[in-house]
């Protein structure tokens, strides 16, 4: 049965076809129909024009037409009848015909809202960058990309894959990530950071951060227990939630955590975790010292709770040697150690690890396999053999005597034009100081009005989950030259007095 007559669709205007595109035009074709019928301007059994008639609409020769038919039929949209002519399926059902003139409006909305439900992570919102080529945003502490050995690694890369040998890393792998950098990851560790680890007890992430969601996800479920600080790393606040765990917040000083907060905890919570950013906390850089160090590692022998040690940045240390991880004085296996090369070489680097008992890292592996089955074997290949030739050590060290130098020109920057409206201690590593905005202000109001100056501070409510009001932030320092380090100072200092005087006008 005919439903409609070829004669009433106006195809000419319907279809439109890009003759610049690399797709072919009975592509175009082809997919514009099957677009007609999904929306049903074209029902079940409409009769399409002939391929001559449509050739002389759209003006094309005939032969596109002719093949735009067959790719149809042969998936099932249209189909012949003898000496009747071509029609659109008929097994197909029919759906409600929409407006052959489509508002802005409705096109923009197209795919905006899912014709389902889904479960959404309010938790997960956050405040966006502003895309803008006229706003420097401030980051909060990452490595200067321009510093990064891609020269290198891009001609190990090269030498790897032309390599006939290596294709067998085009092929999938161990779960565990490659061999060859989990060898010289093992090596690398034991020696720069005082583990006892074998093979057996590293996996290879996808960062660091893949390697803290692994963690959470094996040691916590809903109504678990997982101690944090009460300024801590937003992003792993939210990997716990994830977890269905609860979050028992521990005061943080000079010092690190409070353990002996910690302590009192125990004895009246099951804890299933402690995180902590020993080296330097995230946000505030303050370093753990010695003494809690032994004692958070005795309160997780004596209840037996895991602890996450996130040492993001151990290798960025200036003053002095770095302190050793809590997992370099772990003997009683409560640590799980996670760390990345992502802030040694460059964050699109995406190859953390983590370091635990077997059995651990067993269990990581097969869980990893359910949202990735692997890695990257060749960059990973690629990173053991910059480890073991020394490009790693030799770009760490160079970076290391570059970031001090911007940390120091930094801070005195800072103490000289802007102490009236900040405060901060000078960091001992990482990429970040902890600027303290003097309470007088917002930074509500700072950040809004900075973006009319051109710059965008991170967002300082992910500093300050439990609402402290501590106004501090995280003000990254490595990934700026000195020029323009004193650029972004002197536009701080503008516009904080423009605030000044505006809160004194008031």
């Amino acid at each position: 049965m005919i439903l409609s007559s070829p004669d009433m669709l106006p195809y000419k205007t319907s279809i439109r076809l890009d003759r610049k595109s690399k797709q072919a035009l009975y592509m175009q074709i082809g997919m514009q129909l099957m677009q007609m019928i999904k929306n049903g301007m074209l029902q079940p059994g409409t009769k399409l024009p002939g391929s001559r008639s449509l050739a002389s609409i759209l003006e094309v020769h005939r032969t596109t037409v002719v093949l735009a038919y067959e790719e149809l039929m042969a998936q099932g949209w249209i189909g012949v009848l003898a000496s009747k002519g071509t029609f659109v399926h008929m097994d197909l059902p029919v759906t409600n015909q929409r407006s052959l003139v489509t508002t802005k409006n409705e096109m923009s909305n197209a795919k905006e809202l899912s014709g389902f439900s889904f479960y959404k992570r309010p938790h997960l919102s956050r405040k966006d960058v502003v895309e803008n080529a006229q706003v420097l945003f401030l980051d909060e502490g990452v490595p200067d990309n321009r510093l990064a050995p891609i020269d290198t690694l891009a001609k190990t890369y090269r030498n790897l894959v032309a390599r006939s040998y290596n294709r067998k890393h085009l092929s999938y792998g161990s779960l565990y990530g490659n061999k060859d950098l989990r060898e010289a990851l093992v090596v690398y560790l034991n020696e720069t950071r005082g583990l006892d680890s074998s093979i057996d007890n590293i996996l290879i992430t996808r960062g660091s951060q893949m390697g803290m969601y692994l963690a959470a996800q094996l040691l916590l479920q809903e109504g678990s227990c997982i101690a944090i600080g009460t300024t801590n790393y937003i992003t792993m606040d939210h990997t716990c939630i994830e977890a269905g765990a609860q979050l028992l917040r521990v005061a943080v000083d000079e010092q690190g955590i409070v353990v002996s907060q910690l302590a009192t905890i125990c004895q009246s919570r099951t804890i299933n975790a402690v995180y902590v950013t020993s080296h330097h906390h995230h946000p505030t850089t303050v370093t753990m010292s010695a003494q809690r160090r032994l004692e958070l590692l005795a309160l997780a022998k004596e209840h037996s709770f895991a602890i996450i040690e996130d040492d993001y940045d151990y290798d960025f240390h200036y003053d002095n040697a770095p302190i050793l991880p809590l997992a370099s004085y772990d003997i009683n296996n409560n640590v799980v150690y996670t760390g990345a090369l992502c802030k040694i070489v460059a964050p699109a680097i995406r190859i953390g690890y983590l370091v635990a008992p077997k059995d651990f890292i067993d269990a990581a592996a097969r869980l990893r396999a359910v949202i990735d089955r692997q890695g990257d074997p060749l960059l990973e290949l690629s990173m053991a053999h910059m480890i073991k030739n020394g490009d790693v050590y030799r770009h760490t060290k160079k970076a290391l005597r570059i970031y001090k130098k911007r940390r120091d020109f930094c801070c005195t920057l800072l103490e000289k034009k802007l102490s009236s409206y900040f405060t901060f201690q000078i960091p001992e590593g990482g990429m970040a100081i902890w600027l303290l905005l003097n309470k007088k202000y917002h930074w509500d109001t700072v950040t809004a009005i900075a973006l009319q100056h051109g710059l965008q501070f991170p967002d300082w409510r992910r500093y300050d989950a439990i609402k402290a009001g501590h106004n501090g932030i995280r003000f990254g320092f490595a990934s700026h030259t000195e020029e323009e380090m004193s650029m972004i100072v002197e536009k701080i200092e503008r516009l904080m007095k423009y605030l000044q005087n505006k809160v004194h006008g008031d």
